[in-house]
């Protein structure tokens, strides 16, 4: 069965956004029409400029706090449902794609996949060492009925799914479906003696602070890309590293290619698409030592542990001396990218969408 259009949900807060692009563009060139229903802060003039640049996306937006955040009431997210089923009645999907828990188990009018890019409850395992308190029991409430309530559970990588499955018990059908990203965005260039992040800053997941603890000890300069300011208030201050802030598609692209080395020592990265930015460009790779890192890049990264700044920094002076070590590691790295393609994702979830189609068909 064709598939034609696909209503997506998204938001403009981090890596989700990038992800939606990547896949409505590949969506688009083989036909099939994407409505990106955008929910929680308005996307900025960046992100809009990236989303023109797919040719005959639709985009809707309305503000309903996201369902991670503080304001995220049942009240506002009953609101945002029926907006999200309005959209869904006018612009007839033969696909939902949402790209959060909590309205999966909606009356929706096409089969549903709820994809499972993070979640509250995990982050509080691996950040902060304890299960989220009592405060985000009707956040868990929703998640799990929306995981229940779809026809189908994609994650981003098997650790993800695992941990997602054991928080919230075993569920229905499920898959893992890594992302990608173009390999002509993220071209090479001559390597700089410089170590780059990328990431909200602002997220303990990233662990940026244990990079500015690192950046004294390091031999070479550190530089971190990304937006300081937390989404619902507030700024994460740093002493040591560079701040480049966030910047363009184009700026980012190049620092990527300059970098000698990419460095994210997180806590919690479900995937990780600067990861893979970096390693298209050939830069080696520093990682946080956890399940889902380990998972997709095996044995193309040197692993640290994610709180120890010093481990950081040696693990950047090691390579700093290596050149031909550190020529090899950025080499590697850049083949093991090809596994995860922006081309594989879509095709992958063109087949997903058609499947799930088809188990609908009368």
């Amino acid at each position: 069965m064709a598939i034609r259009r696909v209503m997506m949900s998204t938001d403009a807060v981090g890596g989700v956004w990038t992800f939606s692009l990547e896949l409505a563009k590949g969506l688009q060139c083989h036909g099939i029409e994407v409505l990106l229903a955008v929910l929680g802060p308005a996307p900025d003039g960046g992100r809009l400029r990236a989303a023109a640049q797919v040719e005959g996306l639709r985009i809707a937006h309305r503000p309903y706090p996201l369902e991670w955040m503080r304001d995220a009431s049942d009240e506002n997210q009953v609101a945002a449902g029926a907006w999200l089923l309005d959209l869904a009645a006018g612009f007839s999907p033969d696909v939902i794609h949402l790209n959060h828990f909590c309205h999966g188990d909606l009356a929706w009018p096409a089969p549903c996949v709820v994809v499972a890019h993070s979640c509250v409850a995990t982050w509080y395992e691996y950040v902060r060492g304890q299960f989220p308190g009592a405060e985000w029991d009707d956040y868990r409430r929703r998640v799990s009925k929306g995981l229940r309530g779809a026809g189908l559970v994609a994650a981003p990588t098997r650790s993800m799914l695992d941990d997602l499955q054991r928080i919230y018990g075993r569920l229905g059908r499920t898959t893992v479906m890594y992302n990608g990203r173009r390999a002509d965005a993220f071209p090479a260039a001559r390597k700089q003696s410089y170590a780059l992040c990328a990431a909200r800053a602002w997220d303990e997941a990233k662990n940026v602070a244990a990079l500015d603890a690192a950046a004294p000890l390091s031999r070479w300069p550190i530089r971190v890309a990304g937006d300081v300011r937390h989404p619902e208030g507030g700024n994460a201050r740093f002493e040591h590293v560079e701040l480049l802030g966030a910047l363009g598609e184009g700026s980012m692209a190049s620092q990527f290619a300059h970098a000698a080395i990419y460095v994210l020592p997180a806590r919690y990265e479900p995937f990780g698409l600067s990861v893979l930015e970096g390693a298209l460009a050939g830069c080696a790779l520093v990682l946080g030592d956890i399940p889902s890192l380990r998972e997709l890049w095996e044995d193309t990264a040197c692993y640290v542990p994610p709180n120890d700044p010093h481990a950081i920094a040696e693990a950047i002076n090691r390579l700093s001396r290596d050149r031909r070590g550190l020529h090899a590691y950025g080499t590697r790295a850049r083949r093991h990218a090809s596994r995860y393609t922006a081309e594989r994702m879509v095709a992958r979830w063109r087949d997903t969408y058609r499947g799930l189609q088809g188990e609908m068909a009368p």
